[in-house]
Protein backbone atom coordinates (compact mmCIF):
# COMPACT_ATOMS: atom_id res chain seq x y z
CA UNK A 1 0.00 0.00 0.00
CA UNK A 2 1.42 3.39 -0.53
CA UNK A 3 1.34 6.07 2.09
CA UNK A 4 0.65 9.33 1.91
CA UNK A 5 2.84 12.18 3.71
CA UNK A 6 0.36 13.58 6.29
CA UNK A 7 0.85 16.53 8.46
CA UNK A 8 3.29 15.96 11.51
CA UNK A 9 6.01 17.92 13.12
CA UNK A 10 9.28 16.90 14.45
CA UNK A 11 10.84 17.47 17.86
CA UNK A 12 14.41 17.96 18.66
CA UNK A 13 16.94 17.06 16.49
CA UNK A 14 19.38 14.39 17.59
CA UNK A 15 20.21 11.33 15.88
CA UNK A 16 18.15 8.98 17.50
CA UNK A 17 15.01 8.99 15.54
CA UNK A 18 11.72 8.12 16.97
CA UNK A 19 7.88 8.29 15.10
CA UNK A 20 4.96 8.72 17.47
CA UNK A 21 1.43 7.67 16.42
CA UNK A 22 -1.48 8.65 18.13
CA UNK A 23 -4.29 6.61 19.62
CA UNK A 24 -7.98 6.41 19.02
CA UNK A 25 -9.05 9.25 21.09
CA UNK A 26 -6.39 11.75 20.06
CA UNK A 27 -4.40 13.20 16.96
CA UNK A 28 -0.93 14.51 17.98
CA UNK A 29 -1.85 16.96 19.96
CA UNK A 30 -2.32 14.22 22.92
CA UNK A 31 1.76 14.11 23.15
CA UNK A 32 2.37 17.94 23.97
CA UNK A 33 2.37 17.05 27.55
CA UNK A 34 5.30 14.76 27.03
CA UNK A 35 7.22 17.04 24.61
CA UNK A 36 8.53 19.21 27.48
CA UNK A 37 10.17 16.12 28.82
CA UNK A 38 12.08 14.73 26.10
CA UNK A 39 15.57 15.24 25.06
CA UNK A 40 15.44 17.07 22.05
CA UNK A 41 19.52 16.77 21.77
CA UNK A 42 19.57 12.65 21.60
CA UNK A 43 16.74 12.68 20.24
CA UNK A 44 14.10 13.24 16.76
CA UNK A 45 10.43 12.79 17.65
CA UNK A 46 8.01 12.66 14.18
CA UNK A 47 4.76 13.48 15.63
CA UNK A 48 1.86 12.74 12.77
CA UNK A 49 -1.49 12.93 12.11
CA UNK A 50 -3.41 9.70 11.17
CA UNK A 51 -6.27 10.78 8.65
CA UNK A 52 -9.40 11.92 10.41
CA UNK A 53 -7.76 13.48 12.65
CA UNK A 54 -6.02 16.73 13.33
CA UNK A 55 -4.74 18.55 10.77
CA UNK A 56 -5.38 16.02 8.43
CA UNK A 57 -9.11 15.68 9.38
CA UNK A 58 -9.92 16.15 6.00
CA UNK A 59 -7.89 13.74 4.45
CA UNK A 60 -10.18 11.37 2.36
CA UNK A 61 -8.55 7.25 3.26
CA UNK A 62 -9.83 3.67 3.83
CA UNK A 63 -8.89 4.42 7.68
CA UNK A 64 -7.28 1.29 8.77
CA UNK A 65 -4.15 0.05 10.93
CA UNK A 66 -2.79 -0.61 6.96
CA UNK A 67 -2.91 2.41 6.00
CA UNK A 68 -1.77 4.43 8.95
CA UNK A 69 1.42 1.98 8.89
CA UNK A 70 1.87 3.35 5.00
CA UNK A 71 1.59 6.74 5.82
CA UNK A 72 3.78 6.66 8.95
CA UNK A 73 6.45 4.91 6.49
CA UNK A 74 5.67 7.81 3.74
CA UNK A 75 6.57 10.84 6.62
CA UNK A 76 9.59 8.85 7.54
CA UNK A 77 10.71 8.46 4.00
CA UNK A 78 10.06 12.17 3.61
CA UNK A 79 12.25 13.30 6.59
CA UNK A 80 15.06 11.20 4.95
CA UNK A 81 15.20 8.34 8.19
CA UNK A 82 15.85 5.14 6.94
CA UNK A 83 15.77 3.68 10.80
CA UNK A 84 13.64 4.76 13.50
CA UNK A 85 11.59 3.44 16.44
CA UNK A 86 7.61 4.01 16.57
CA UNK A 87 5.99 5.20 19.60
CA UNK A 88 2.48 4.05 18.82
CA UNK A 89 -0.38 5.08 22.19
CA UNK A 90 -3.12 2.69 21.84
CA UNK A 91 -4.37 2.02 18.39
CA UNK A 92 -0.93 3.65 17.76
CA UNK A 93 0.59 0.22 18.65
CA UNK A 94 -0.96 -2.00 16.40
CA UNK A 95 -0.13 0.26 14.11
CA UNK A 96 3.60 0.30 14.60
CA UNK A 97 3.62 -3.64 14.43
CA UNK A 98 2.18 -3.48 10.60
CA UNK A 99 5.05 -1.08 10.25
CA UNK A 100 7.50 -3.71 11.52
CA UNK A 101 6.01 -6.15 9.18
CA UNK A 102 6.11 -3.54 6.15
CA UNK A 103 9.89 -2.60 7.10
CA UNK A 104 11.40 -4.99 9.19
CA UNK A 105 14.60 -3.46 8.60
CA UNK A 106 13.83 -0.01 9.60
CA UNK A 107 12.05 -0.45 12.19
CA UNK A 108 14.84 -0.43 15.35
CA UNK A 109 12.25 -0.71 18.29
CA UNK A 110 8.94 -0.48 19.01
CA UNK A 111 7.29 1.39 22.33
CA UNK A 112 3.54 0.32 22.63
CA UNK A 113 1.76 2.84 25.24
CA UNK A 114 -1.26 0.94 26.51
CA UNK A 115 -0.61 -0.89 22.81
CA UNK A 116 -3.72 -2.66 21.31
CA UNK A 117 -2.18 -5.98 20.08
CA UNK A 118 -1.68 -7.98 16.95
CA UNK A 119 -4.83 -9.86 17.52
CA UNK A 120 -6.79 -6.67 18.13
CA UNK A 121 -9.21 -6.05 21.25
CA UNK A 122 -12.41 -8.38 21.12
CA UNK A 123 -15.28 -6.40 22.52
CA UNK A 124 -18.77 -8.16 23.72
CA UNK A 125 -21.90 -7.59 22.44
CA UNK A 126 -22.39 -4.38 25.05
CA UNK A 127 -19.16 -3.01 24.94
CA UNK A 128 -18.93 -2.71 21.17
CA UNK A 129 -22.61 -1.21 20.90
CA UNK A 130 -20.47 1.22 23.68
CA UNK A 131 -17.55 2.01 21.58
CA UNK A 132 -19.34 1.78 17.90
CA UNK A 133 -21.72 4.31 19.62
CA UNK A 134 -18.68 6.90 20.63
CA UNK A 135 -18.17 8.04 16.88
CA UNK A 136 -21.24 9.88 17.24
CA UNK A 137 -22.30 10.16 20.91
CA UNK A 138 -20.23 12.52 23.25
CA UNK A 139 -21.50 10.07 26.26
CA UNK A 140 -20.41 7.19 24.90
CA UNK A 141 -16.50 8.64 24.68
CA UNK A 142 -16.61 10.14 28.00
CA UNK A 143 -17.75 7.08 29.38
CA UNK A 144 -14.93 4.88 28.08
CA UNK A 145 -12.09 7.44 28.97
CA UNK A 146 -13.75 7.52 32.25
CA UNK A 147 -13.49 3.67 32.68
CA UNK A 148 -10.06 3.48 30.91
CA UNK A 149 -8.69 5.75 33.21
CA UNK A 150 -10.08 3.98 36.70
CA UNK A 151 -12.45 6.66 37.17
CA UNK A 152 -9.80 8.74 39.18
CA UNK A 153 -10.30 12.37 37.05
CA UNK A 154 -13.15 14.57 37.64
CA UNK A 155 -15.17 16.14 35.32
CA UNK A 156 -12.57 18.86 33.89
CA UNK A 157 -10.65 16.30 32.90
CA UNK A 158 -13.00 14.33 31.28
CA UNK A 159 -14.71 17.54 30.23
CA UNK A 160 -11.42 18.90 28.07
CA UNK A 161 -10.74 15.04 26.83
CA UNK A 162 -14.11 14.75 25.07
CA UNK A 163 -13.95 18.09 23.77
CA UNK A 164 -10.62 17.19 22.12
CA UNK A 165 -11.83 14.24 20.87
CA UNK A 166 -14.22 15.79 19.48
CA UNK A 167 -12.86 18.49 17.78
CA UNK A 168 -10.18 16.72 16.42
CA UNK A 169 -11.55 13.19 14.85
CA UNK A 170 -14.22 12.68 12.40
CA UNK A 171 -17.20 10.55 13.02
CA UNK A 172 -16.50 8.60 9.91
CA UNK A 173 -12.91 7.89 10.63
CA UNK A 174 -13.09 7.28 14.50
CA UNK A 175 -15.87 5.01 13.76
CA UNK A 176 -14.14 2.98 10.64
CA UNK A 177 -10.39 2.96 12.33
CA UNK A 178 -12.31 0.43 15.50
CA UNK A 179 -12.98 -2.25 12.66
CA UNK A 180 -9.81 -2.08 12.01
CA UNK A 181 -7.64 -2.17 15.66
CA UNK A 182 -10.32 -4.23 17.39
CA UNK A 183 -11.24 -6.70 14.56
CA UNK A 184 -8.53 -7.64 12.70
CA UNK A 185 -5.93 -10.07 14.09
CA UNK A 186 -2.42 -10.70 12.43
CA UNK A 187 -0.69 -12.07 15.95
CA UNK A 188 1.07 -15.30 13.74
CA UNK A 189 3.06 -12.89 11.50
CA UNK A 190 4.42 -11.44 14.46
CA UNK A 191 5.22 -14.15 16.77
CA UNK A 192 8.77 -14.90 17.97
CA UNK A 193 9.86 -11.30 16.24
CA UNK A 194 13.14 -10.29 17.59
CA UNK A 195 12.76 -6.75 17.60
CA UNK A 196 13.16 -5.09 21.14
CA UNK A 197 9.44 -4.22 22.67
CA UNK A 198 8.72 -1.81 25.86
CA UNK A 199 5.03 -1.89 26.71
CA UNK A 200 3.94 1.04 28.91
CA UNK A 201 0.93 0.24 30.68
CA UNK A 202 -1.16 2.34 33.18
CA UNK A 203 -2.06 0.52 36.51
CA UNK A 204 -5.47 1.77 36.67
CA UNK A 205 -6.19 0.97 32.53
CA UNK A 206 -8.39 -2.36 33.02
CA UNK A 207 -8.59 -2.96 29.33
CA UNK A 208 -5.17 -2.64 28.28
CA UNK A 209 -3.36 -3.11 31.58
CA UNK A 210 -0.61 -5.82 32.63
CA UNK A 211 -2.53 -8.80 32.23
CA UNK A 212 -3.57 -7.79 28.74
CA UNK A 213 0.37 -7.49 27.93
CA UNK A 214 0.99 -10.49 29.50
CA UNK A 215 -1.71 -12.38 27.57
CA UNK A 216 -1.09 -10.78 24.09
CA UNK A 217 2.89 -8.51 23.40
CA UNK A 218 4.62 -10.50 26.00
CA UNK A 219 3.66 -14.49 24.89
CA UNK A 220 4.67 -13.13 20.59
CA UNK A 221 7.52 -11.12 21.54
CA UNK A 222 10.83 -12.60 23.28
CA UNK A 223 12.57 -9.19 23.68
CA UNK A 224 9.55 -7.43 25.02
CA UNK A 225 9.57 -6.03 28.67
CA UNK A 226 6.69 -4.07 30.62
CA UNK A 227 6.99 -0.91 32.92
CA UNK A 228 3.94 0.05 34.92
CA UNK A 229 3.14 3.59 35.50
CA UNK A 230 1.36 4.27 39.02
CA UNK A 231 -0.25 7.06 38.24
CA UNK A 232 -1.78 6.52 34.63
CA UNK A 233 -4.84 4.50 33.30
CA UNK A 234 -5.26 4.06 29.33
CA UNK A 235 -3.73 7.87 28.90
CA UNK A 236 -0.18 8.17 30.04
CA UNK A 237 0.87 10.97 27.74
CA UNK A 238 -1.59 12.96 29.81
CA UNK A 239 -1.87 11.02 32.88
CA UNK A 240 1.93 10.94 33.70
CA UNK A 241 4.13 12.95 30.78
CA UNK A 242 7.08 12.58 32.67
CA UNK A 243 7.12 9.08 33.57
CA UNK A 244 6.30 8.25 30.08
CA UNK A 245 9.10 10.38 28.49
CA UNK A 246 11.62 8.87 31.44
CA UNK A 247 10.29 5.28 30.41
CA UNK A 248 10.55 5.64 26.70
CA UNK A 249 13.82 7.73 26.19
CA UNK A 250 15.37 5.24 29.07
CA UNK A 251 14.24 2.06 26.72
CA UNK A 252 16.47 3.62 23.58
CA UNK A 253 19.37 4.50 25.45
CA UNK A 254 19.42 1.22 26.51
Amino acid sequence: MAGQVLPHDVHGSGPERVLVIHNWFGDRSSFDPVREHLNGDDFSYAFLDCRGYGEAIDTDGDFTMEEVAADALAVADHLGWETFSVVGHSMGGKAAQLMLLDAPARVRSIIGVSPVSAAGFPLDEATWELFAGAADNPGNRRAIIDNTTGGRHGDAWLDVMVKRSLERSSAAAFRAYLDSWSRTDFHARVDGNPVPVLLVAGAHDPALGAEAMAATWLRWYPNARLEVLDDAGHYAPEEAPRELAAAVEGFLTR
